[in-house]
C-alpha cells in the first residue's frame, strides 16, 4: 500500500510540474477600423471600413506566441474618377499569426492570411463572379497588451494574387488598427 501511495503521489507531482509547462492559451476578442486600397488600379483611393472576429494565443513560451484568428473584414477602395465608385470587398479573413514579445506586453508579429470572399460589389452592382473568391496575403505589424487583457494591434495586410479574375494584378492592401480584449 505505501509503494501504491508514493507511486501515486509521484505520478501527481510530475503531473503537476508538467501541467505548469504547458503553453498558456488566451482567447479573446478585436474589432477595429481598416484603411483599404487596391493596389495597381487606377484612379482609386483609400476606403474606410471595419474587422470584428475572435482570436485564440497559444503561448510557445513566454517570448513567443501563435495567434489564429477569424475576422470579417470590410475592405476595396473609392474611384476617384467620374462616378467616384465604390469597390466593395467583404472577406471571411483567417490569418495566422507568430509573435514575439519583445518586451512585456510589446510584441511584433508577422504572419499569413488567407481570405474567402462574401461580398463583391462595383458602385452597388454585384460583380462577386468576376473576384477571384480566395485571396492570400501576409500580414506585418505589432502590438501592445495591458495587464489586464486589454489589447491594441497596428497591422498591414498585403495581398498577394489578383483580386478580380481579368484584367490588370489589383491587390488588396489593407491597414488595420484594432483593439480588443483576451481572458
Amino acid at each position: 500500500m505505501k509503494k501504491i501511495t508514493m507511486s501515486l503521489l509521484a505520478i501527481f507531482a510530475f503531473s503537476g510540474a508538467a501541467l505548469a509547462q504547458t503553453p498558456d492559451i488566451k482567447l479573446g476578442a478585436k474589432a477595429g477600423l481598416n484603411v483599404a486600397n487596391l493596389s495597381g488600379a487606377d484612379d482609386t483611393k483609400a476606403k474606410m471600413g471595419f474587422h470584428v472576429g475572435a482570436l485564440a494565443e497559444i503561448f510557445i513560451n513566454e517570448k513567443f506566441a501563435v495567434q489564429p484568428e477569424i475576422l470579417y473584414s470590410s475592405q476595396g477602395a473609392k474611384g476617384k474618377g467620374e462616378g467616384n465608385v465604390k469597390f466593395d470587398l467583404d472577406y471571411i479573413n483567417i490569418p495566422i499569426m507568430a509573435k514575439y514579445y519583445v518586451m512585456e506586453g510589446l510584441s511584433v508579429q508577422a504572419g499569413p492570411q488567407i481570405g474567402f470572399v462574401v461580398k463583391a460589389e462595383a458602385g452597388g452592382i454585384d460583380v462577386k463572379d468576376g473576384v477571384n473568391t480566395v485571396d492570400f496575403g501576409l500580414n506585418l505589424g505589432a502590438g501592445y497588451e495591458l495587464p489586464m487583457g486589454v489589447f491594441a494591434d497596428l497591422r498591414y495586410d498585403l495581398g498577394f494574387n489578383k483580386v478580380y479574375k481579368e484584367g490588370k494584378s489589383i491587390k488588396n492592401g489593407v491597414f488595420q488598427l484594432s483593439v480588443g480584449y483576451k481572458f
